[in-house]
């Protein structure tokens, strides 16, 4: 069963419905107790990033939450502050991030009168391979609003790019933790195309056997 974390910030329903539309059983959880049944968490969230540690902080998720995730394993995806959350501190507060992830969030630059928040539909680029997403070469449009990015410090942790002002990294992929910037239960055809290989493409056997695939392939 995949678990959408509702810790007091989110669009839970949007994600549940469009679950429901690719056949994806989905449950909103409220206890962090209720994570011993998740087989998938999401992670979603809109707002501050220091609204989203306090929430977290007050629901008692984090230790629950970085036991399943780190210490089990459970593949788990993080939409859009739930992706800003994972890393390890962001411009935008003061208070630690999660630290899932070797990364900080940064808010985009206003220089050449860049619109702040970037809003809207961009272009996305598949930036490595990924049981995710295939390499088609395909264009990939998603919905974003955001006032600040992810920034990763491996470049190999990067799984989408995007363009606004700057390059950002649109989506990352560390193991079994997923983060994307953007709305996939807003984005049509192609956040479809995502929470569907999330739901029944990335679980443990998978991830197992591209960790082990990567370990004796050549240098």
């Amino acid at each position: 069963m995949i678990s959408i974390v509702d810790y007091g910030l989110g669009n839970l329903g949007s994600i549940q419905n469009m679950l429901k539309k690719l056949g994806q059983p989905a449950k909103i959880i409220t206890d962090p107790e209720q994570l011993d049944k998740a087989s998938h968490i999401i992670l979603p969230g809109v707002g501050a990033f220091d609204s989203g540690m306090q929430h977290l902080e007050e629901h008692h998720w984090i230790g629950p939450l970085s036991k399943r995730v780190l210490v089990d394993k459970i593949p788990t995806l993080g939409i859009c502050l739930g992706m800003q959350l994972m890393t390890k501190s962001s411009e935008e507060g003061v208070l630690p991030g999660l630290g899932w992830v070797n990364a900080t969030t940064v808010r985009f630059s206003a220089e050449g009168g860049l619109r702040i928040p970037h809003m809207g539909w961009n272009r996305s680029d598949v930036v490595k391979s990924s049981v995710l997403l295939p390499e088609d070469g395909q264009e990939r449009r998603y919905y974003f609003v955001h006032s600040y990015f992810v920034k990763v410090e491996n470049p190999a942790d990067q799984l989408l790019r995007a363009q606004y002002g700057t390059s950002f990294t649109a989506g990352f992929e560390v193991g079994n933790i997923i983060g994307v910037q953007f709305h996939p239960e807003k984005s049509h055809r192609f956040g479809m195309e995502l929470l569907r290989s999330f739901a029944t493409n990335f679980h443990p056997q998978v991830l197992d056997a591209q960790i082990k695939g990567n370990s004796v392939s050549p240098a």
